[in-house]
């Protein structure tokens, strides 16, 4: 295996989001947590309002459970490992593409893009941009090359988001 190879399986063994428990791939916790922390003060508000503090306990519980599920269900629309291969084998068939950066460096704006798209509100990538440059900035893309030369690259990664996932 040549240096390229290893170092190419270790970045993408890295975007499998391994979930902390079983090792198995597919882990968002960013979605799980807020489904949890919405459906957990919702149910929690309802079954308060009914059963008082116990039941807003015992309500918060189920609810932080159930959404908890809902929120990795609505995460996993967007499939990071999914997407990060799909980039790695088109990103020089792009016209943006140069040679002068390998795919390492393109891969902060591709994640920026398709981390930018909302599917509770489907929007144009231009409502989403400034989210997408800060994303960007702060996976340090910045430190690769300008948000000038990154930007189609995010754009391309949302628009392609956008066209399986909103409805």
């Amino acid at each position: 295996m040549t240096t390229s190879q290893t170092k190419d399986s270790s970045i993408i063994k890295d975007r499998l989001h391994e979930d902390a428990l079983t090792g198995e791939p597919g882990s968002h916790p960013v979605g799980t947590g807020l489904g949890a922390a919405l459906g957990g003060a919702a149910a929690g508000a309802a079954a308060g309002a009914l059963g008082g503090p116990v039941g807003a306990v015992i309500g918060t519980i189920v609810g932080g459970v159930t959404g908890g599920l809902a929120g990795k269900s609505i995460s996993e629309n967007i499939d990071p490992t999914m997407e990060t291969i799909y980039w790695r084998g088109q990103y020089v068939t792009r016209p943006y593409y140069s040679t002068e950066y390998t795919f390492e460096e393109y891969e902060p704006a591709y994640r920026a893009g398709w981390e930018a798209f909302d599917h509770s509100t489907p929007v144009a990538f231009s409502e989403r941009e400034k989210q997408a440059q800060q994303s960007w900035e702060n996976e340090g893309g910045a430190q690769q090359m300008t948000w000038d030369e990154a930007r189609s690259a995010a754009e391309d990664a949302y628009d392609r988001v956008y066209k399986h996932h909103a409805r």
